[in-house]
């Protein structure tokens, strides 16, 4: 889909830098690799090589970047300890939440209110302050691999999805850019989220 948007801005005669970023740092991966029987390094390099296979045969070819979440920790760890200094994020047994309840304007993407919240994530007292905060770095657990634990401020551990996301695109398209694309299932809690902290990061909007 989005290289045909490419494909059409290309032809009415806009620059497009279009970024495809690869999420090899994610909760899903490690279970599934300990599945496998496999390292999440060797899953991750094989389903993105699917991937592009995938594209090669659709002709997709307008892909100008495609960064890796596992090359951009600084990147993250950055974003992170400056919502920490606004009030925005807090540490929690090695964990680091986003606080949802510090964006005034959280929700307003999906249409749904902080106070929908409830059941949507399992909520532990000693653990978050609100149902909705989402985790930012997650500390490293005894069974998980090496190759998943990264060092930051906060102890070992890794970054979430959210947060993977949008340090990739701040630092190939600034923090303000002009088109945020993919599916409609991802409208909440990903592309909710990534508003959420990105904004209240930079102080910017997101995506126009």
């Amino acid at each position: 889909i989005f290289d045909a948007v490419k494909r059409h801005l290309t032809h009415r005669g806009y620059q497009v830098t279009w970024v495809v970023n690869i999420t090899d740092v994610d909760d899903k991966l490690i279970i599934e690799a300990a599945n496998q029987k496999t390292s999440t390094v060797e899953l991750a390099e094989r389903i993105t090589k699917d991937y592009l296979n995938a594209m090669k045969l659709l002709h997709v070819d307008g892909i100008d970047l495609m960064p890796k979440a596992s090359e951009h920790i600084g990147d993250i760890v950055a974003i992170i300890s400056t919502l920490i200094d606004k009030g925005c994020a807090y540490v929690s047994g090695g964990d680091v939440y986003f606080d949802v309840s510090s964006d005034e304007d959280y929700g307003r993407l999906s249409g749904r209110a902080t106070a929908d919240q409830e059941g949507q994530r399992a909520l532990k007292s000693a653990e978050k302050r609100n149902p909705g905060d989402f985790a930012l770095w997650k500390a490293a657990k005894p069974e998980e691999p090496a190759e998943v634990r990264y060092p930051s401020p906060w102890g070992e551990g890794r970054p979430g999805w959210h947060i993977e996301c949008s340090a990739m695109a701040s630092r190939y398209l600034g923090e303000t850019f002009d088109i945020h694309g993919g599916g409609p299932d991802l409208i909440f809690p990903h592309h909710e989220n990534e508003i959420a902290q990105s904004e209240s990061a930079s102080g910017r909007p997101f995506a126009r």
